[in-house]
């Protein structure tokens, strides 16, 4: 088993500095899953990781109520789904997952409502406050396709 990964994400920029680095190393038919508490920095990840992937100045609104959103990078098309709203796992996959899997790569935030139902090529990104908030861990977890994977920010 490839062990976790865990990086120290002092500031906002380190986390946006992540973000952009995982870019360079999704590929089509993956997924990077974020976790962690609300204000952790999953949108501050999700929003480098979709600009170094389209373009630096790409407008990425959080799809916490659109549930996903849609983006065309150079080599694949990205979905960044929100599940925080949703009810069941079935509810990801009634509005596309599985066909964004299949087109391209997936951010999905709040993993923990597929209820086990996770993309097997995944990384599991979990986002921890730590210092009272004043600073955050990433923990970060490959399976299938990402183990092995040099990972490195």
């Amino acid at each position: 088993m490839t062990p976790p990964i865990e990086i120290a994400l002092p500031d906002e920029a380190a986390t946006s500095r992540l973000g952009a680095a995982l870019a360079g190393v999704l590929r089509d038919g993956e997924a990077i899953c974020l976790s962690g508490p609300l204000g952790a920095g999953k949108s501050t990840l999700a929003r480098a990781l979709v600009r170094a992937l389209t373009t630096p100045d790409e407008e990425v609104p959080s799809p916490t109520f659109t549930l996903v959103q849609f983006y065309e990078g150079p080599a694949f098309p990205l979905a960044h789904f929100d599940l925080y709203r949703l009810t069941s796992s079935d509810e990801a996959f009634e509005i596309g997952l599985d066909e964004a899997l299949d087109e391209g790569a997936v951010l999905i935030e709040w993993p923990q409502r597929l209820e086990g139902r996770l993309p097997p090529d995944r990384l599991d990104i979990e986002i921890s406050l730590e210092d009272g908030g004043q600073t955050r861990q990433a923990r970060l977890t490959p399976h299938g396709a990402w183990k092995g994977r040099t990972l490195e920010f």
